[in-house]
């Protein structure tokens, strides 16, 4: 039975092996990041919606988990913001309820911790990852190209308050751009944002895909440790630093499955594929071949060399 809303589960550079669960139609989203490896938005709206049924959702996701998989996480994910679809709060209570040995991550831009009822929803989650690039509008609006009505400082009151009411674990990431937010007043800037915010842990991040934008360039190591030095906080790391081993189930949707849906999702490597399924190199080259022949999956050469993705006619359904 092919899958509207579950995805992997994948390997995570932040996470480890992880289930996504995707609430909202492929890149609707509240920003147009200039870095985002799913392409631009054609959807921008700051206006939470009924996408898709929470019981559809939930019949997914109860279907996936009864056989109960080993995951380091399941994750609210996907090509868009999550905090946009109403089922959030439902999704959450359900898993938390019946299935409270698995630890539930939800990734958001943050944009919508403005709103009371987002953060309310979002109190169950074992982990809120939120993403912070600037405390300054002008650089803020660069990076993201946000909806019209979005101000970074209302944002970041926002995760102020969400932090004072939230007991799990608040993970902010900061995506680095060199010469964009890594100046010394953009980096003293996010240094007193997060003062303000005390997130449990600051990831630092950078670009590993190929972005929407072609501009956006990778930080360096050296780069990323400077960062990190003028931040001057314990409880830093920059992402991707070490690489978990899969150790999915390839009986779990197949391999071709696999591998397609990893693919909606994100654009990957050999070496990626290779992890997030245990395959060899040589049976994922295989199966990316026979995709490829098929009219199923692109290439493109980025800085770690070539990715593979879903062709865009492929994904607009949202399938996995």
């Amino acid at each position: 039975m092919t899958k509207k809303h579950i995805f992997g589960p994948v390997l995570s550079r932040r996470l480890g092996l992880s289930l996504g669960v995707d609430l909202i139609p492929f890149k609707t989203c509240s920003y147009d990041c200039a870095y985002c490896e799913c392409g631009h938005t054609t959807v921008k709206t700051i206006t939470r919606q009924d996408f898709f049924p929470a019981d559809e959702v939930i019949a997914e996701l109860r279907g996936v988990l009864a056989s109960h998989p080993h995951l380091d996480t399941i994750t609210l994910a996907g090509s868009g913001e999550p905090t946009l679809a109403r089922s959030l709060g439902p999704v959450i209570a359900f898993v938390k309820r019946e299935y409270p040995e698995y630890t539930l991550s939800v990734l958001t831009n943050g944009s919508l911790m403005t709103n009371a009822g987002v953060r309310d929803e979002l109190l169950p989650a074992d982990r809120v990852i939120p993403t912070l690039t600037s405390a300054f509008q002008p650089a803020f609006e660069r990076i993201h190209n946000p909806h019209p009505l979005l101000r970074i400082e209302a944002i970041i009151e926002g995760f102020v308050h969400f932090r004072k009411i939230y007991a799990g674990a608040i993970w902010l990431e900061v995506f680095v751009i060199p010469g964009v937010n890594t100046t010394d007043a953009e980096l003293e800037g996010l240094k007193a944002a997060i003062e303000q915010i005390n997130p449990d842990l600051v990831q630092l991040n950078t670009l590993d895909r190929p972005p929407a934008e072609e501009w956006v360039i990778a930080a360096s190591d050296a780069e990323l440790e400077r960062v990190r030095d003028v931040l001057g906080r314990t409880g830093i790391e920059i992402a991707g630093r070490k690489h978990p081993v899969s150790r999915a189930s390839k009986a779990m949707t197949g391999t071709t499955d696999l591998i397609r849906a990893t693919l909606c999702r994100r654009p990957s490597t050999v070496e990626d594929l290779v992890r997030t399924t245990g395959l060899s190199g040589g049976e994922v080259a295989k199966i990316l071949g026979v995709l490829e022949r098929g009219g199923e999956v692109t290439s493109q050469r980025g800085t770690r060399g070539v990715f593979y993705a879903i062709l865009p006619e492929k994904t607009s359904n949202g399938d996995s």
